[in-house]
């Protein structure tokens, strides 16, 4: 029995390579009472958030790591992943909530500078083909910070310097800027392609811009909002003034709001394409290739729910799944999704740690030996009809 594991983290919980060996655990332990053969391929994936770059080096890819400018300024070690002149960058690694000190949140500080000087890294490693996952984001700066870590300056001509003085990191200090000078960029970038893992299809601006709607999750206030909204506005206007009319139309493009805003100036300045991240991983792990011989697929994330109909992981991997004609399950800490939406998504069955721990605290301390049980449950419901040892005694019936 020849069975793939490709889920995505549990977040708050697990990776999703530990998802997988937790699984895999599980199933062996069956395969083993019962004395029947199973390999299992373990592919780790992500949609284009935290665990992308984890999901890369399960695809082959090697980890690097760089020192970079924290979402508050302090110098920290982000990794990012290289193949040949690819590279996987995760804007979390470097900009990301998660790796905010202390976790305390600055809505109007925080900046994206941490994600440029990633890709100025994998440009040093001499990578052109460059995939950068915005997700998980700290800052709401317009990805003015990612255009200064690639060597752009943003100046304040209201200083006494002719030629102006740097504004301070961050969405709140954007209201200051004066000028922007593109002509330091790293000139490496007009020979490489970024594209922009991102499901996320938010303009920059207005109610249902970076600052208003995903400004609440990074901590800023209904004041902070506003001051974020006109700093990113002004951003653009000034922008305009270099890069001309363009300015104002990628503002306007889906995903421009992604990431803080990443996705605009990567969609602006740096001619980025945006593709849905489950596709982008899904394309380097090479996952359809590697469902060739398999009996079935497992996959999964922490909380499946309507969300993740809109192009999540564990929906992606299924319906690469049903394409190769393979049963495919679904695991997770909890669902929402009832039975006909469960069998529309193209699930044989969902299995739940909440059924086996209705506590969800419990049940995120212990994923791991509850994934483990379920995987002795998904063998023994899914083991060949006619086990090795019952062939055998028919074989030694029919002699």
């Amino acid at each position: 029995m020849r069975v793939v594991i490709a889920p995505d983290k549990f977040k708050g919980s697990l990776s999703a390579s530990e998802v997988a060996r937790h699984l895999t655990a599980g199933l062996r332990v069956f395969a083993e009472q019962l004395g029947y053969p199973i390999e299992v391929v373990s592919i780790p994936v992500a949609d284009g958030g935290e665990g992308t770059v984890d999901a890369a080096v399960g695809a082959g890819f090697e980890r690097r790591t760089a020192t970079v400018t924290g979402p508050t300024g302090r110098a920290m070690p982000a990794s990012f992943a290289i193949r040949g002149t690819e590279a996987v960058i995760e804007m979390a690694a470097a900009s990301g909530l998660d790796v905010l000190p202390d976790g305390v949140l600055a809505p109007l500080a925080a900046t994206s500078r941490g994600t440029g000087e990633l890709v100025r890294a994998a440009l040093d490693a001499g990578c052109r083909h460059i995939i950068l996952a915005i997700g998980g984001s700290a800052s709401t700066d317009g990805g003015s910070g990612l255009l200064r870590g690639l060597g752009a300056r943003l100046l304040d001509t209201l200083f006494l310097h002719d030629e102006g003085a740097e504004i301070r990191d961050g969405g709140g200090a954007l209201i200051e800027l004066d000028r922007i000078d593109l002509s330091t960029l790293d000139s490496r970038l007009a020979d490489a392609h970024i594209v922009l893992a991102s499901d996320v299809d938010n303009p920059l601006l207005g109610p249902a811009g970076a600052a208003t709607v995903f400004g609440p999750q990074k901590g800023a206030s209904g004041a902070e909002i506003i001051q974020l909204e006109a700093g990113l506005t002004h951003f653009v206007a000034v922008l305009g003034q270099s890069i001309g009319v363009h300015a104002f139309d990628a503002a306007t493009e889906a995903g421009a709001g992604a990431g803080g805003g990443v996705g605009y100036a990567a969609l602006a300045v740096l001619g980025a394409t945006r593709l849905p991240g489950i596709d982008i991983v899904l394309e380097f792990t090479e996952l359809e290739q590697r469902l060739a011989g398999a009996d079935l697929v497992i996959t999964g994330e922490g909380s499946l729910d309507h969300q993740s109909l809109g192009g999540k992981t564990p929906i992606g991997v299924a319906q690469a799944a049903t394409r190769a004609g393979i049963p495919v399950i679904a695991v997770c800490g909890r669902t929402t999704l009832d039975a006909h939406e469960v069998h529309d998504a193209g699930f044989q069955q969902v299995y739940p740690l909440t059924a086996l721990e209705p506590d969800p605290d419990i049940s995120m301390a212990q994923a791991g030996p509850l994934l483990e049980r379920i995987g002795q449950q998904i063998g023994r419901r899914f083991a060949p009809r006619k086990l090795p040892a019952q062939q055998s005694a028919e074989v030694r019936a029919n002699g």
